[in-house]
């Protein structure tokens, strides 16, 4: 700068600090984002070469040592000047929690580059917020930018909220399909999802028609924990490893270089001469090393697929097996219905009403004809099943409310708050509302005027279940391994019961518990059911098989359990023998559904949209019904050979048998 005067040096002192803040600003302004936000952001032109850096799975776990991973993972990316951003691509934490989400956004926000996320399974199936905390964090769920004139977009794929395959949302599918059409035919595009593209994803088939519209060239996912090439209907696909450090090796991540038509993927490792230790990790000072890559693919100037290999499709043909179950109406939701829908019913038992809500936080009323009556916007994510009853439809919502609305014009006639989300289904018995929230509290509110009856503040993680609820007890698990009896008069504890393990995935929480001959019946994840003394709380029974999905008979006389591979089993309430136990040809099966019954048939839910009927007597199959490709949240048994049922992709039916 010899040649400049001091006066010229000044003011391009000035220009240089005035840039670098524009630039600090425009970055803070894409990671916090929403999709539109993101849509704006542009890193080089067309054909110009760029590096990125791709980081999936980290599953931050406060106090574990994914912490550490993460942060050298940051940590080396901060002391490269090559690369442009990075991509985040799910399973960010390990549990879905408010305190991992925090944690993980206080460590990557030391990046001084700018990064895109979304969310995996693992964020949304265990979120205590109900996805909404993950949002308003990181400011978005999917983003859209573009880099070297490459089209980067990337989209949730859930399940929210319920033990499934994955699902992308069908919000989030209507936008990727807007996306399509703005897009030109010859734009190279990359996409990402947390999950590989096949059947790994209940509405894959749709998925890869909307990519397919589009030039897509390359689809990351994660989620396997390791480097993997794929291919999707002649799309490539690359599926890269976990930030973890493993037994043998050091934490890492992958580098992708796009030079012109070529992209390679060469992983980013700590490695160290030194032995592996015994307790798994490497030790010594870490020294990174970038690995020759692994995988080179040079992208297509055209359609980058074949067109002649395709996937199965979702297979329908078992309704035309089954003739005699018919479809009365059936409506698609906007939006994904991540909870039950209610049957309001006169007297008589006739179908009064339907009610439901959904994932952008509707709630809605349909007539007995498939008719829609009313409307009711909360603003927010909404997994509650509503419960229904003196004219009063109540639902808790992830924005912390607990709605109570008219059934008649579904106009608000009361709601409290809570301090956290409310994910719990209300249970309502002799004029009280029962429900739980994300708030460590389980309360008990009048249903007519909302007033607080009662609240018991020991609960030690998140309640989504709906509450078995009789004169004589309350009870309820959460997602810390714990089941609660309380007084339905007073929320004094009554007892606790806790399985055998510490991780929280083995919580009787999705369960709804069921109860006869003074015993509670639950399943957990763990694959096993139990029998527990209603009055004391003392274990009884303990039974291998079934995972969440449990029910009642009629005459309260055997519970049945659905096991996780093709089994449906009946066992006694009183003691368990084995009543009946049938293969009922679904497969492998983790829908947590509560299994419906009547006098004569047993309605089992399952993950892929499949309802199968069995007779109650022997287990015999009278007959299957598939209503979507999603999973089936409820079964509710109406008079007149006639059941109503809703599915996580947002299908409300009515179906006669």
């Amino acid at each position: 700068m010899k040649n400049f005067s001091a006066k010229h040096r000044f003011y391009l002192f000035l220009s240089v600090v005035f840039s670098l803040l524009c630039i600090n600003a425009y970055s803070s302004d894409i990671i916090a984002g929403n999709d539109s936000t993101s849509s704006r952001a542009r890193f080089g032109s067309a054909g110009q070469p760029f590096r990125f850096a791709f980081l999936t799975d980290t599953h931050i776990s406060i106090g574990y040592k994914s912490i550490k991973d993460l942060q050298e993972c940051i940590s080396d990316i901060n002391s490269r000047k090559d690369l442009s951003f990075a991509v985040f691509n799910g399973d960010i934490t390990n549990f879905g929690s408010d305190a991992e989400i925090y944690e993980a956004k206080k460590i990557i926000s030391r990046l001084k580059i700018p990064y895109f996320i979304i969310a995996g399974n693992h964020d949304a199936n265990w979120s205590e917020s109900g996805c909404n905390t993950f949002k308003k964090v990181f400011g978005y769920e999917r983003f859209k930018f573009e880099a070297g004139g490459i089209i980067f977009i990337g989209t949730n794929s859930g399940p929210n909220m319920r033990m499934s395959p994955a699902l992308v949302p069908h919000d989030s599918m209507l936008w990727l399909d807007s996306l399509s059409a703005t897009i030109g035919k010859k734009q190279p595009v990359f996409f990402f999802n947390h999950y590989p593209v096949d059947n790994s994803i209940l509405n894959y088939s749709d998925l890869l028609s909307i990519l397919k519209r589009m030039n897509t060239q390359i689809i990351f996912t994660g989620h396997l924990h390791a480097n993997k090439v794929k291919d999707y209907e002649g799309i490539p696909g690359f599926v890269g490893r976990s930030t973890l450090h493993g037994r043998n090796y050091g934490t890492g991540y992958t580098i992708v270089d796009v030079r012109g038509s070529l992209v390679s993927f060469s992983e980013r490792r700590e490695i160290t001469p030194a032995a592996v230790g015994e307790k798994g990790r490497i030790s010594g000072k870490p020294v990174w090393k970038t690995l020759d890559p692994w995988y080179v693919i040079r992208m297509s100037r055209g359609v980058p697929f074949d067109d002649s290999i395709k996937y199965p499709g979702p297979d329908f043909t078992v309704n035309s097996e089954y003739p005699g179950v018919k479809t009365v109406w059936k409506v698609h939701d906007l939006a994904d219905v991540g909870a039950g829908a209610a049957a309001v019913t006169d007297r008589s038992g006739n179908l009064k009403q339907v009610i439901y809500d959904d994932e952008k936080g509707m709630v809605f009323a349909f007539s007995a004809d498939g008719h829609r009556l009313w409307q009711f916007d909360t603003g927010n994510k909404i997994f509650s099943t509503p419960a229904v009853q003196s004219g009063i439809a109540v639902v808790g919502c992830s924005d912390g409310f607990i709605y109570a609305l008219n059934t008649a014009d579904g106009k608000l006639k009361w709601k409290y708050k809570c301090d956290k989300s409310v994910l719990a289904s209300p249970a309502i018995f002799r004029g009280k509302i029962y429900i739980g929230a994300s708030d460590g509290k389980f309360r008990a509110l009048a249903l007519k005027t909302g007033k607080l009856i009662w609240e018991y503040d020991g609960v030690g993680g998140f309640v989504e279940t709906r509450a078995l609820v009789d004169r004589k007890q309350v009870v309820f698990g959460d997602w810390a391994n714990t089941l609660y009896s309380l007084d339905p008069g007073t929320g004094k504890l009554q007892w606790k019961w806790r399985n055998d393990y510490k991780g929280k995935m083995y919580s009787p929480a999705s369960v709804w518990p069921v109860k006869a001959n003074g015993h509670i019946m639950i399943a957990t994840p763990e694959r096993v059911s139990y029998g527990i003394d209603a009055k004391t709380g003392r274990q009884l029974w303990r039974i291998e098989g079934g995972r969440e999905s449990i029910g009642l008979s009629a005459d309260k006389k055997c519970y049945y359990v659905k096991f996780m591979r093709d089994t449906v089993a009946a066992f006694g309430t009183e003691s368990p023998d084995v009543q009946w136990k049938v293969s009922a040809g679904f497969g492998y099966e983790i829908s947590p559904s509560p299994i419906a019954s009547d006098d004569k048939t047993v309605f089992v839910p399952t993950d892929k949209g499949y309802v199968i009927a069995l007779d109650a007597k022997d287990g015999s199959l009278l007959w299957k019904h598939r209503i979507s490709v999603g999973l089936i949240n409820n079964i509710v048994p109406l008079g007149g050979r006639r059941i109503l049922v809703s599915s996580m992709d947002g299908y409300i039916s009515l179906l006669q048998y």
